[in-house]
């Protein structure tokens, strides 16, 4: 079988991590357990994930002139990822992310932007050609909205299939919706966009009946250990995800876009693309970190 290409455009980020017991309150100072840097950014944390899972994957991105950026360069290289096409930024850093890491594995992040923050239409053209090979464009929102824009318009016209996780949450513009293939939000998300607060899977149909009626074609709501809503064809189901004990949070959501696009370019049904990327993103919570806790595909067929 002939591997589909899949192009990963967004952020990559250095991820300092401490688990603590609790989350601080404003103005308090707690000792906190044990310490990770990672590498991280949702752009490269999903590139990661579909490259281990089997994907031929490019990374497209913006790094600084800085030891942050040479070491991101040279990771996703160790991962096998084409990075031909990532820009440096002389002027900026590269994006940095703090997490907290509480004792029930739900976390709190901060990131700065950094080089992130300057990917520009411009930056991406250098990779023109790449955009013309692959045949799935994989995006998220920690790099200017424009320039999300900008790609999905360029891709759409070429016929390429756009796949947008919205995250972090914000809205987005009729324009943009209308040029994606499959959209995945989590139920925040999904409610930032809609309106609709999504509690189950009533509420889920009608979110993503409206993303649908504003013109994408799949929707596929993540809905944490409930497993994945999925609208299609006029078809609505929700795919369960295995039960597991979490312990960290951080990169599930990008663990599962990496795999579903993986398994999407494998021809695999948006059921089998689903359950899938629920058993990567089960087993990426039960480990600390973000692309430290992506798994290989090995694990998944086991």
């Amino acid at each position: 079988m002939k591997l589909k290409k899949i192009l990963v455009v967004g952020s990559s980020n250095t991820d300092m991590v401490i688990k603590t017991h609790h989350f601080p309150a404003p103005g308090e100072t707690i000792l906190g357990g044990r310490f990770l840097m990672n590498a991280g950014g949702k752009g490269a944390n999903q590139a990661v994930a579909a490259a281990r899972l089997g994907g031929k994957v490019t990374f497209v991105g913006k790094i600084g002139d800085d030891i942050f950026g040479k070491q991101a360069l040279f990771q996703l290289k160790e991962e096998g990822i084409n990075v031909d096409f990532v820009a440096v930024d002389p002027e900026n850093p590269s994006g940095v992310a703090l997490i907290t890491v509480d004792n029930k594995g739900e976390n709190s992040i901060v990131v700065a932007s950094g080089s992130n923050g300057t990917f520009s239409p411009d930056d991406f053209d250098r990779a023109i050609l790449e955009l013309d090979e692959s045949d799935f464009i994989l995006m998220q929102l920690e790099i200017p909205i424009p320039t999300v824009e900008y790609i999905a318009r360029m891709a759409a016209q070429k016929q390429k299939k756009v796949i947008l996780n919205p995250a972090p949450a914000t809205t987005l513009s009729d324009e943009l919706l209308q040029n994606l293939y499959l959209i995945t939000p989590n139920e925040t998300e999904a409610e930032l966009l809609t309106g609709i607060k999504v509690t189950g899977q009533e509420s889920a149909l009608k979110s993503a009946t409206i993303l649908h009626e504003k013109g994408v074609e799949v929707v596929i709501i993540t809905m944490g250990a409930a497993g994945a809503f999925l609208l299609s064809n006029g078809e609505s189901e929700i795919i369960s995800a295995p039960r597991v004990e979490a312990v960290d949070t951080t990169a599930a959501g990008d663990t599962f876009n990496g795999a579903l696009v993986v398994a999407l370019s494998e021809g695999k049904t948006f059921q089998e693309s689903i359950a899938f990327a629920n058993k990567a993103a089960s087993i990426s919570v039960t480990r600390i970190g973000a692309q430290s806790s992506v798994p290989y595909r090995n694990e998944i067929l086991k």
